[in-house]
């Protein structure tokens, strides 16, 4: 397993994040941890219950019963979902699972998402991002950060991860390869990020924790 050192270079950039829309809270629940996107809806992971959306106007399509204290993923075809020490494989339209893997940290995981055929495992206080086989839970390679993971996502080539510490958050852009940090959005004080994922395009989708909602943040444009 290959662990690379995060440092920060001083040409990575801070700017503030531009939160274009909020979501929730949810009905029957306060709480937002995990968040993916299907292609169509949001998927938020608020504890005990999946809650799908539709971004476009934030009416609810569909729950599922399903225990969801962390990180969520969706690989084409299902979900995935951290819940205490495991990771399951759900069926999205019977929330029937189909698979479970030990997760990395064993509790201490909190982002999830899915690409090229792995699953990416935040590890938060221990600073982490995992590279996972979606099959066994064996670790593949770890990339180290400098500050607590959160939410994980990637979208075209470039990996992002949320962090909150403190009434501190930010989404930051890293160097798959050396964790170095390459962009940084600092989001308001007082917002937190439990939870991240793209839509693939110009938005990021980040769980708000305690505050039961999701926010959608504008992608800024690659400067490097």
């Amino acid at each position: 397993m290959n662990s690379n050192v995060s440092k920060e270079r001083p040409a990575a950039k801070v700017r503030p994040a531009e939160i274009v829309r909020e979501y929730g809270p949810f009905a029957g629940s306060d709480k937002v941890h995990g968040v993916t996107h299907d292609g169509h809806n949001v998927w938020a992971a608020t504890g005990a219950m999946l809650v799908a959306f539709d971004p476009s106007n934030g009416a609810t399509a569909c729950t599922l019963d399903r225990p969801c204290d962390a990180g969520t993923a969706f690989d084409g075809t299902h979900l995935y979902q951290i819940a205490e020490t495991r990771i399951d494989k759900i069926g999205p339209k019977t929330g029937a699972v189909v698979a479970s893997i030990p997760a990395p940290g064993s509790g201490s995981d909190s982002g999830l998402t899915w690409a090229e055929g792995s699953l990416w495992v935040g590890q938060y206080r221990d600073r982490k991002i995992h590279q996972v086989n979606p099959d066994t839970g064996t670790v593949i390679r770890s990339i180290e950060s400098n500050r607590f993971v959160t939410g994980v996502t990637w979208v075209d080539g470039e990996l992002w991860h949320g962090t909150w510490e403190a009434e501190e958050s930010e989404l930051r852009r890293i160097d798959p390869q050396s964790g170095t940090v390459l962009d940084r959005l600092a989001m308001p004080s007082g917002t937190g990020v439990s939870g991240l994922e793209s839509d693939g395009a110009d938005l990021f989708y980040c769980g708000g924790g305690d505050s039961g909602k999701v926010r959608a943040v504008r992608r800024p444009k690659s400067s490097s």
